[in-house]
């Protein structure tokens, strides 16, 4: 009997691990569900320069690269607020969850912005104080020349969440950086630890029983004034440079047709696309 007691109590505290361990990595699942739509970014196929660990933000996820040092994607879901706002504007921080420690200050003197994947004033707006604070991560941030982060990508990100949100009342969005085809091409072109990227994409989405999407793909030697329709590319031509699979949920038939051309019917984009940004 006495032997028993301790195989009871192993297999008792065992089930605890299985079962509190299995309801974390359903409630992990339903929080990341509740921020894509159809499913996380996968790589089309399997690389070393694909790997990446997914972090769980307050109202956005990353796909973080230890290798590139940089996030490869962030993906948000933004609704219309009645009175969309965002408090004030807070510190950087470093993340503890990147292998590489990435200060605050790394980008200094380097000519490039912390440019925010995940937008500071949108997801305040629609996801909250918590969740700004959480933008400002240095897991959220990628090297950007000041003209394209601070007139042309902020233009964008403008449209979107001034314009695009209210029209469709919710939108999907993934944006992230493009590379190379070369890995080592590439490989020393750095900001300290940190990858410098040659261009960056954005992917909006109307969820729906017929969804539409307009995608984009900006350069990092922009002016800053183009007209946001030079941009315009499909979601396929994305995934061919940056090698993932945005929707891999959605089935084939369907991607064929949302991924494949570029359709602005309906987005209202030529009443925006050469509207000044809010700091000009």
């Amino acid at each position: 009997m006495l032997r028993r007691r301790p195989l009871r109590r192993f297999a008792v505290s065992l089930l605890f691990v299985v079962v509190g361990g299995g309801l974390w990595h359903l409630q992990e699942r339903e929080l990341r569900d509740s921020l894509v739509w159809m499913g996380v970014p996968e790589w089309q196929e399997p690389s070393l320069t694909g790997f990446h660990r997914v972090l769980r933000n307050d109202g956005f996820l990353v796909g973080w690269s230890d290798l590139r040092v940089n996030p490869l994607w962030a993906s948000y879901r933004l609704q219309a607020v009645e009175s969309p706002e965002s408090g004030p504007r807070p510190a950087f921080r470093r993340d503890w969850r990147t292998l590489w420690p990435i200060g605050t200050n790394h980008y200094a003197g380097s000519g490039f912005d912390r440019g925010h994947l995940a937008p500071n004033y949108a997801i305040a707006a629609v996801h909250g104080r918590d969740a700004q604070h959480d933008t400002f991560y240095m897991s959220n941030m990628t090297p950007q020349r000041p003209d394209l982060n601070r007139r042309l990508w902020q233009r964008l990100e403008e449209v979107v969440m001034d314009h695009f949100v209210p029209r469709f009342g919710a939108v999907q969005v993934i944006t992230g950086p493009i590379f190379p085809e070369r890995f080592l091409d590439n490989v020393l072109n750095r900001v300290g630890f940190v990858e410098i990227p040659e261009a960056f994409y954005k992917i909006i989405v109307v969820p729906g029983e017929r969804p539409r999407a307009l995608a984009f793909v900006m350069p990092q030697g922009v002016r800053g004034d183009e007209s946001l329709g030079d941009y315009l590319v499909s979601i396929d031509a994305i995934e061919a440079r940056t090698g993932l699979d945005f929707f891999p949920r959605l089935p084939e038939s369907a991607a064929k047709v949302l991924e494949g051309r570029v359709d602005t019917r309906g987005w209202g984009l030529e009443e925006v696309a050469n509207r000044p940004g809010r700091f000009e």
